[in-house]
């Protein structure tokens, strides 16, 4: 794609498009904010920590003369602010036409937020999956003056989602057994069954919803891991923070993504994802008893 066709696809009769990129002060959700502002969107972008979030808007604004950049700072491990972040997001602009849920990792401990959730599994579906549903007339308001499929929800997973039998629909936490591993591949897991079953529910919207895997990427993913991780991963080939974004943005901007929805992508190609992923009545309760959760965790805990 041309410079000049980059320009006219991020354009709209209002004006730029809207894209929301959470996770984006470091790794593969800043190359991913930086990629759509070089290519004349209007980034949102949001991260857990104030220095690192000022940091990289300077390096995106640094990068891109003139970029529509903007860093919220929020911690989606967090529910209330995951709904704050959403209620900032719809006071600034009145359209998002990528949502990118970016944001997660791999915690080395149990923490249990003043919520009353499980903090990994939080960061990594739970805060997303209410971030969606709080941005869902923002989206909606985007496709209603664009082509089918333009409009996106890009989830980032992991083939940490492929290496767990199933998510435990009686405590979705793993907080009866929990371990780092279990916690992280249960997110993951998550964060595709969540697109899978966003894909239905959006179809007669024309908004499209797809999920990633990166691959291993050479970020600070891994100064948060536990030791064993670290030390099974510490000299195994990985890619840049550019090569690991390169299907996100791809996801986010090119044609071919928006001619399907549900996917599970790798390297810009339909990867198969775990099983339970293409169980339509497995998806239905998945969705059931995650909207049970966000609820209230004792729910399900």
């Amino acid at each position: 794609m041309d410079q000049r066709k980059q320009g006219e696809d991020a354009m709209t009769a209002g004006g730029p498009r809207v894209a929301v990129v959470t996770g984006a002060s470091s790794g593969i959700g800043k190359e991913t904010a930086k990629a759509l502002a070089a290519r004349g969107w209007r980034v949102i972008a949001s991260g857990r920590d104030a220095d690192r979030c000022a940091a990289a808007e300077a390096e995106i604004r640094a990068a891109a003369s003139g970029a529509e950049v903007e860093f919220l700072r929020a911690d989606l491990s967090l529910l209330a602010d995951a709904r704050r972040l959403a209620d900032e997001i719809a006071a600034r602009t009145d359209r998002v036409d990528v949502l990118v849920n970016n944001a997660g990792g791999m915690a080395s401990a149990l923490v249990m937020t003043d919520e009353g959730y499980e903090g990994n599994f939080a960061a990594n579906f739970l805060g997303p999956f209410v971030l969606t549903e709080r941005l869902l007339p923002l989206l909606r308001a985007a496709a209603k003056d664009a082509p089918a499929g333009a409009v996106r929800i890009i989830n980032t997973a992991s083939d940490a989602s492929e290496m767990i039998p199933s998510v435990n629909f009686a405590d979705l936490q793993n907080l009866g057994n929990w371990s780092s591993g279990a916690a992280y591949c249960s997110g993951k897991l998550a964060n595709v069954l969540h697109a899978r079953a966003l894909a239905g529910r959006l179809a007669d919207d024309g908004i499209v919803a797809h999920a990633v895997h990166p691959g291993t990427v050479d970020s600070n993913f891994f100064s948060h891991t536990p030791d064993h991780v670290r030390d099974a991963y510490g000299d195994a080939p990985k890619l840049t923070n550019a090569e690991g974004a390169d299907t996100l943005i791809w996801l986010a901007t090119a044609d071919a993504p928006g001619r399907s929805s549900g996917g599970y992508w790798h390297q810009r190609a339909p990867r198969a994802p775990n099983p339970h992923v293409d169980d339509p009545a497995y998806v239905a309760r998945f969705w059931d008893e995650a909207e049970k959760l966000v609820k209230s965790p004792a729910q399900i805990a």
